[in-house]
């Protein structure tokens, strides 16, 4: 009789167990820094909207801040306007990047003398798990716990 050459179903088996185990090690790892990596988009989102904010009420100061997401944005930018200003990318200017979802208000009346601008994450715990926030004193703040709808000034700021 000929030696038949191959792995035996034992040899195979403890292969496919080492594979598991290291799977099981590493996906959660690779989760935390997808929601590390979202995060730190959110806030580098942030102050690019308190960079506009500023830049925004510097170009129109008849108007003050802006007082939402669109007008910061804009799709026709020769000559840029105080309803498009071309400060920000429409991927931000769409309310939706890197797992989070944007908004921004402003104060009613002319000029608009403050702002306010979150993040919340699309999928609590699956793509973010903090908040995050900032007023017209440029502080990115966060919470821990839920989901933000305004800034208050008195979350968490950033370290």
């Amino acid at each position: 009789m000929r030696k038949q050459k191959g792995f035996s179903l034992i040899e195979l088996l403890i292969v496919v167990a080492i594979i598991l185990i290291i799977a099981a090690i590493a996906i959660p790892n690779l989760l935390r820094a997808r929601i590390a990596a979202n995060e730190s988009s959110a806030v580098a989102s942030i102050r690019t909207l308190n960079t506009a904010q500023i830049s925004y009420n510097s170009a129109y100061p008849t108007v003050g801040f802006a007082a939402g997401l669109s007008a910061l944005s804009g799709t026709s930018c020769s000559p840029p306007t105080s309803a498009g200003a071309c400060l920000i990318d429409t991927q931000l200017s769409s309310g939706t990047k890197s797992g989070y979802s944007f908004a921004m208000a402003g104060a009613t009346g002319t000029p608009s003398g403050s702002y306010a601008t979150w993040a919340n994450p699309v999928t609590l715990n699956s793509t973010g798990v903090r908040s995050f926030c900032s007023v017209a004193d440029a502080v990115v703040r966060y919470v821990s716990q839920g989901p933000v709808t305004t800034c208050a000034g008195t979350e968490s700021p950033l370290q």
